[in-house]
């Protein structure tokens, strides 16, 4: 079997980085993957993709985020002069601010360029510098593409302030950067722990030696949200991955990713995602067939 047109699971020790235009009809099915993409929208009187459950309707010159993991189709669009900008996952975990950015802007996934247009100009003009270097032939140009890439998040990142008005620019604190070490530590010991007894803020404050009121607040001034919602965001990244790669029953999948009920496991899905867990998986099959298998195929010889 051929698996060159399915995306696989190994782009992220592949490249951190990858670009493509030119390909052919107006649309693609229902998907997902573990990096994320930048579309930036060719021009056309049609241009309608979809993210999770929501259908855009978009102006040339428009920015289509898609985040890892997240399920997405382009409906109808000129698909051979779109361009499309993909990052590893990996890529971003390992700076924490490229990780508080990419949380913070989770459900953010259209950029409008008649609402934000010296934004819009600005994240343009970094896009096509990213085409060119890598279309060139420069030895090193899937590192100024990477450069390229955190230039992007960072111009979004001051821009923050347009999609949420009411959030205030925050205080300079002493000994912050101290702090976000530990908030670091304290990420990846989660991330690498879901199923460990004692998640909870009180227990992460001990771990990061500060007080629990402190830790909540620089937790969220660190990451864009409160802990509590932080944490089931990761508990969700790490079931959507078991769901696609894995022959489990939702009962497992829910343990392993550290919720401690199915009841619980389904309702903070479902906000999230608008559809169940068994929907997801149904909706991944039916999208992904082939990849499914061979996913299964990967981890299991691994």
């Amino acid at each position: 079997m051929d698996y060159s047109q399915y995306v696989k699971k190994d782009f992220e020790s592949i490249s951190a980085f990858n670009l493509s235009m030119g390909t052919k009809g107006r649309s693609y099915n229902q998907h997902w993957h573990s990096h994320g993409e930048i579309i930036l929208v060719a021009p056309g009187e049609s241009n309608v993709f979809k993210v999770n459950q929501d259908t855009y309707h978009l102006a040339p010159g428009d920015f289509v985020l898609v985040w890892p993991r997240e399920m997405h189709e382009v409906i109808d669009a000129d698909l051979e002069n779109t361009l499309i900008i993909r990052f590893s996952n990996a890529f971003v975990n390992s700076l924490f601010d490229l990780q508080r950015i990419m949380h913070f802007y989770r459900n953010l996934h259209v950029i409008c360029i008649n609402t934000h247009r010296e934004l819009v100009a600005n994240l343009t003009a970094i896009a096509y510098r990213m085409k060119e270097y890598f279309m060139s032939d420069v030895p090193d140009k899937e590192l100024r593409c990477c450069m390229l890439l955190m230039q992007f998040m960072l111009t979004l990142d001051e821009h923050k302030n347009e999609f949420v008005p009411e959030l205030k620019q925050l205080d300079e604190i002493s000994g912050y950067g101290d702090i976000y070490r530990r908030m670091v530590l304290v990420t990846d010991y989660i991330k690498n722990n879901l199923t460990a007894d004692d998640l909870s803020q009180a227990n992460m404050a001990k771990m990061a030696g500060i007080s629990k009121d402190y830790f909540s607040r620089v937790f969220k001034d660190a990451t864009g949200m409160n802990y509590s919602k932080w944490l089931n965001m990761i508990r969700l990244e790490k079931a959507t991955e078991l769901l696609a790669t894995e022959d489990k029953p939702l009962t497992e999948i829910a343990m392993l990713s550290g919720f401690q009920s199915i009841p619980s496991f389904n309702r903070v899905f479902r906000a999230e995602k608008g559809m169940s867990p068994g929907e997801y998986r149904t909706l991944f099959e039916k999208s992904n067939p082939y990849l499914a298998k061979y996913d299964n195929l990967h981890v299991k010889n691994r």
